[in-house]
C-alpha cells in the first residue's frame, strides 16, 4: 500500500531493517510474506545484497507499482524468489510463513482525503500496522514511527504475545505528505493527548522485528517505548 511513495531515505532503511533482523538470520527455505510491496526496490535491492534461498511473497494493491516491481523482478531474474500479488493481504488467503515484513502506511489524520490516500494509517496512524500485528505471524518485522501512536502499537503487541527482539531507529524530518497541513495539525492534536511524539521537524521512525515471546530469551520493549516516546 505504500506504492511507489517510499522516500529514498525510508526505503534504504527498511531494506537495512529486513537484511539485519530477517534476511541473514533466516534458515535456508524459509518463506517471508509482504505487505504493501509498492515498487518492490527495497526487497529487490536487499535480495541483490544477500543469499536467501527462500521464498518472499509480496502484495500489493496498487496497480501500476504491482507492474513496476514485477517489470524489475523480471530483470533482475528473481522470479523465483520474490512474488508479488496485486490483492491485499487483508483479503488473502494468508499464507503460512516463518516471517511477516512491511512498512505499513502510517500517516494519521481525520480520513483518507489527504494529499496520498494510499498512506493513510488510520485516525492515529497505527490502524494498519496493529492489524498486521494480530494476524499471528510468529516474526512479525514492521516499521513504526513516533507520532502514529507507538505506545498503542507496543502494548496491542504485548497483547498478542509478541516481544521485541530487535529494533533501529532512524530520525527523519517532516516530508511533503506529513507536512499536509490537514495531517501535521492532526498530529499536533496527537501530541496532547501523548499519542503522537516529535520534536520541531524531526520524527523517529523504528524498524522493529516482534517475535513470539516464548522463543525470546529478550524483550526490548521498554528500550523501544523509551526511546520512541523521547522527542
Amino acid at each position: 500500500m505504500k506504492d511507489i511513495f517510499f522516500c529514498p531515505e525510508e526505503s534504504n532503511f527498511y531494506s537495512n531493517c529486513l537484511e539485519n533482523f530477517v534476511l541473514r538470520n533466516c534458515k535456508n527455505y524459509e518463506s517471508i510474506v509482504e505487505f504493501g510491496s509498492g515498487d518492490g526496490s527495497p526487497v529487490i535491492n536487499s535480495l541483490l545484497r544477500n543469499n536467501f534461498d527462500g521464498v518472499i511473497q509480496g502484495f500489493e494493491l496498487n496497480t501500476s507499482a504491482w507492474k513496476v516491481a514485477n517489470s524489475t523482478i523480471d530483470e533482475y531474474n528473481l522470479t523465483n524468489k520474490y512474488i508479488i500479488h496485486n490483492s491485499s493481504l487483508f483479503n488473502s488467503s494468508q499464507p503460512d510463513a516463518e516471517y511477516l515484513v512491511a512498512n505499513p502506511p502510517y500517516l494519521p489524520a481525520p480520513d483518507n482525503d489527504i494529499y496520498m490516500p494510499l498512506l493513510f494509517g488510520g485516525v492515529d496512524g497505527a490502524t494498519v500496522t496493529n492489524d498486521l500485528l494480530s494476524l499471528g505471524y510468529e516474526n512479525v518485522l514492521v516499521l513504526i514511527s513516533s507520532f502514529s501512536n507507538p505506545t498503542s502499537t507496543l502494548n496491542l503487541a504485548k497483547e498478542n504475545g509478541y516481544c521485541v527482539q530487535n529494533f533501529m531507529v532512524l530520525p527523519l524530518q517532516f516530508g511533503y505528505y506529513s507536512s499536509d497541513p490537514k495531517v501535521k495539525n492532526h498530529i499536533e492534536e496527537l501530541r496532547k493527548n501523548n499519542m503522537a511524539f516529535y520534536s520541531g521537524d524531526y520524527y523517529f521512525l523504528a524498524g522493529v522485528l516482534f517475535n513470539k515471546c516464548q522463543d525470546s530469551v529478550v524483550d526490548l520493549s521498554n528500550q523501544l517505548a523509551q526511546v520512541m516516546t523521547s522527542l
